[in-house]
C-alpha cells in the first residue's frame, strides 16, 4: 500500500502554486502496522518510488521514499536546507506513522548524504557556506537507528573529482582539451599506464580545486556589483579511467558503459552531473575543500548498526568505494555484502529481491 505524503520544512513554506517543499510516498504492507521504516533520499533525484519501497514493504517494513526540496534542482543544491527536509519526513515516521525504528538508507548518491544526516544529528558539525549562516533548525536533527549504504558513492566531491574529465583546459569552452591528459584518446588507451594514472587524477584534484578557487573569486567581484551569487556550467563529467578500464578496481562490471551509455559519447555531450551550478552551491556539494558532502567525516561518526552492500556489476560504484565506506563507519556493529547486479539491480532478475532479503535478515536479527 502506498500513502502520499508531503509536508513544509522548518526553512521552506508551502508554495504558492500549491506544492509542498518535502514529498514522498509511504510504502506499507497490506495488513498490519509497522514497528520499523526506511527513510530513502538522494541529494536530487525523485525517490519517492524507489525501486525497493513494495520490496521492503513485501517484507513487513515501512518504506517512506523521500524528496526534499531539491529534487530535481541541483543547481540549487545547500546541504543544510536538504537535511532539514530530512528531518521532516524523520519526524513524520516517527509522530504520525507511529514508527519505533527508523533506518537511513544511503542508496547511491543519498549514501553520503544519509550518513551527512546522521552524523549532523548526533553531532552537529557542518560548517555555512561563504556568505552564508546556518539556519538553527539543522542544529536540531532527530537521529536514526539503522544505517544501511546501497551501491553508494564516497560523497558528492569525490565521485565528481573521480568522474571529472582533466583534460578540458577552458572551463568555458566544452571542446577544448589537452590531448595528454585525455583519456579517451588513442595515444592513452586502455590498460592506462601508471604513469597516465598518477598523472591524470592529480590533474582531476587540481580541477575541482581550481573551480573552488575561481568560486572565491567571482564571489568577491560579484559582492563588489551588489550580486549575491551566479550560475555557471560544469562541462565533462563522463571520464573516469575505470570506465574504459576494467583492470582497474576490478569488478564484473562490463567495460566501455556508463550509466549514461557510451561514456565517451556521454563525456562530450551536454549531459553529466554537477552540469549547472550556482556557486555556493558548488561550495555546498562539489568542492573537495569545503563542502560536507564528503561521505568519510560523517560515516565517522555513525555508531549505529550499520549495513554496506554493493553489487558487482556497477559501472559508476566500486568496489573500494564499498570498502571505504566500510573502513570508515564508525559503528561497531557493522556488516558489508557484496551482491550480483548492476547499479539499479535491474540484472538479474532477482538482484532487487536478494537485495532487499540481505536487508531484512540484517536488520531483523537487530530488533
Amino acid at each position: 500500500m502506498r500513502t502520499f505524503v508531503s509536508t513544509t520544512s522548518a526553512t521552506a513554506a508551502r508554495n504558492g502554486a500549491g506544492f509542498m517543499p518535502c514529498q514522498g510516498l509511504f510504502y506499507t504492507p497490506e495488513k498490519g502496522a509497522v514497528e520499523t521504516a526506511f527513510i530513502a533520499t538522494h541529494y536530487n533525484v525523485d525517490f519517492s518510488e524507489h525501486y525497493l519501497g513494495d520490496y521492503l514493504s513485501a517484507r513487513g517494513f515501512g518504506f517512506l521514499g523521500w524528496n526534499t526540496r531539491f529534487r530535481g534542482a541541483e543547481a540549487f543544491f545547500l546541504l543544510e536546507h536538504a537535511l532539514i527536509d530530512i528531518a521532516e519526513g524523520v519526524r513524520w515516521l516517527r509522530e504520525t506513522a507511529r514508527v519505533k525504528n527508523v533506518v537511513l538508507l544511503g542508496n547511491s548518491g543519498g549514501g553520503s548524504l544519509m550518513a551527512a544526516y546522521q552524523s549532523q544529528a548526533v553531532d552537529p558539525n557542518i560548517q555555512a557556506v561563504a556568505g552564508m549562516s546556518l539556519p538553527d533548525a539543522v542544529m536540531h536533527l532527530p537521529a536514526a537507528d539503522f544505517y544501511v549504504s546501497l551501491n553508494a558513492h564516497g560523497g558528492r566531491p569525490d565521485v565528481l573529482t573521480a568522474w571529472m574529465d582533466p583534460s578540458i583546459t577552458d572551463e568555458a569552452d566544452p571542446t577544448s582539451i589537452d590531448p595528454d591528459l585525455n583519456m579517451y584518446d588513442p595515444a592513452n588507451s586502455p590498460p592506462y599506464s601508471k604513469d597516465f594514472l598518477t598523472r591524470y587524477r592529480n590533474a582531476q584534484v587540481e580541477r575541482n580545486r581550481k573551480i573552488t578557487s575561481w568560486v572565491h573569486e567571482e564571489l568577491k567581484r560579484l559582492a563588489h556589483l551588489g550580486y549575491s551569487d551566479r550560475a555557471f556550467n560544469l562541462y565533462r563529467t563522463w571520464a573516469d579511467p575505470r570506465l574504459m578500464d576494467a583492470t582497474i578496481d576490478p569488478s564484473k562490471r562490463p567495460p566501455g558503459v556508463c550509466y549514461a551509455g557510451d561514456p565517451r559519447k556521454a563525456n562530450f555531450s551536454p549531459r553529466g552531473i554537477g552540469l549547472t551550478n550556482t556557486l555556493r552551491t558548488w561550495l555546498s556539494m562539489w568542492s573537495l575543500d569545503e563542502s560536507s558532502c564528503r561521505g568519510t567525516p560523517h560515516l565517522q561518526r555513525i555508531q549505529v548498526p550499520s549495513l554496506v552492500i554493493q553489487s558487482d556489476a556497477d559501472t559508476g560504484v566500486f568496489p573500494s568505494d564499498a570498502a571505504a565506506i566500510y573502513t570508515a563507519l564508525g559503528s561497531r556493529d557493522k556488516s558489508q555484502v557484496m551482491i550480483e547486479g548492476d547499479h539499479y539491480l535491474q540484472e538479474p532478475g532477482d538482484a532487487r529481491d536478494i537485495a532487499a532479503d540481505q536487508i531484512a535478515d540484517w536488520l531483523k536479527t537487530r530488533l
